[in-house]
């Protein structure tokens, strides 16, 4: 019975549909006042209803989180069916991107990065929501929750937002060098992924601006302007993203939006009298039982942890900067933010190590 179960679950998931109906689950027929319009004829005699949240639900990276969903009849009923339940990650157009899990009772099987992470929240009757474990960078996103009472199919939406940070991120060899897949690689490489849209828009509205051009996760190229001006598409222009759409993934270059989200451990700073080559700062890093920083993690201490330090220091990409959360004297600009200066082909700094919990 559990691997018949099992497969059931399996075929579940591979099926396609809409997204919330489909047509061959009622009958249809014309009304008593022949007017023309139709209405729907529920096969149980009553209408199954699944809610779900209508703002976002906000995780962290590393954390659990509960994606709400319920389901009940209009009018009231007991569902004559087992239930199933299917969980999908949809893209930014709706369409489903991946499958989460698929259940049927107490029993359920999650596919891919969710596996071992997601499963069904079973704290009471007609509950749909579904628990993930060990949020990632990945995670954010839409997911659809749907809801199968026999021929009945009805779902809705909720929308998973990680609290983070976006940067712009240009590598050694200077601007606009990336295409998509580079971009998205460093990225990774820092401890993030490629921004989203919704995520660079959260940036912009809490004062990002950057007037080089980057790659997001959906392939399109854009950059956040608060202050319009001449080089950044004119000073006639609203503030806003601005954007060149979608450009070919493999032959234009552009530099990188990165995202990071909360730590799994903490950022510090180590120095020397002398200061320390950029080989000298990793054994320093890995002396003390972590690792030299990545960009992402320096940029999050900053963000979340208020992580303030006038001292430049190595990162591991061979970049050299600092953070600052109380602006002051001889630390640079009037506003927080992450100093910068640049890639060092020689010098001697400090360094910012990263160790997990």
């Amino acid at each position: 019975l559990p691997l018949l179960l099992e497969a059931t679950l399996i075929r579940l998931a591979s099926g396609s549909h809409h997204p919330f109906y489909n047509g061959f689950y009622y009958n249809r027929i014309m009304n008593d006042k022949h007017s023309g319009q139709e209405k729907v004829v529920y096969f149980n005699g009553a209408k199954l209803v699944v809610e779900t949240p209508k703002d976002p639900v906000y995780s962290s990276n590393g954390a659990n989180v509960t994606l709400p969903c319920r389901y009940h009849y209009e009018p009231d009923v007991e569902g004559k069916h087992k239930i199933r339940i299917k969980w999908s990650k949809l893209r930014d157009d709706y369409t489903k991107e991946q499958d989460v899990l698929v259940a049927i009772g107490k029993t359920y099987v999650a596919f891919g990065d969710f596996r071992g992470r997601a499963h069904i929240h079973q704290a009471g009757r007609r509950e749909a929501s579904l628990i993930v474990s060990d949020v990632r960078l990945q995670d954010d996103g839409k997911y659809r929750c749907e809801v199968i009472d026999g021929l009945e199919d009805e779902s809705n939406v909720v929308d998973l937002r990680l609290q983070g940070i976006v940067f712009p991120y240009q590598p050694p060899r200077g601007q606009y060098s990336l295409n998509f897949h580079e971009a998205e690689r460093v990225c990774q490489e820092q401890g993030a992924i490629l921004a989203t849209f919704h995520q660079l828009f959260q940036a912009w509205s809490e004062g990002l601006d950057w007037c080089n051009a980057g790659w997001l996760a959906d392939g399109t190229v854009q950059y956040p302007i608060r202050v319009p001006r001449k080089p950044c598409g004119g000073v006639h222009l609203a503030p806003g993203i601005r954007s060149y759409g979608l450009r070919h993934q493999h032959l234009h270059r552009f530099d990188a939006f990165c995202f990071s989200s909360a730590l799994r451990g903490e950022v510090f700073f180590l120095d020397h009298p002398a200061g320390m080559t950029l080989e000298e700062a990793k054994q320093s890093c890995q002396d003390a039982g972590a690792e030299i920083a990545r960009v992402g993690h320096l940029y999050s201490a900053w963000r979340f942890l208020g992580l303030d330090r006038c001292d430049a220091g190595w990162l591991a990409d061979g970049s050299v900067r600092y953070p600052i959360t109380k602006p002051r004297a001889n630390c640079g600009p009037p506003e927080p933010g992450v100093r910068s200066f640049g890639f060092p082909s020689k010098g001697r700094f400090g360094v910012f190590c990263y160790k997990e919990r």
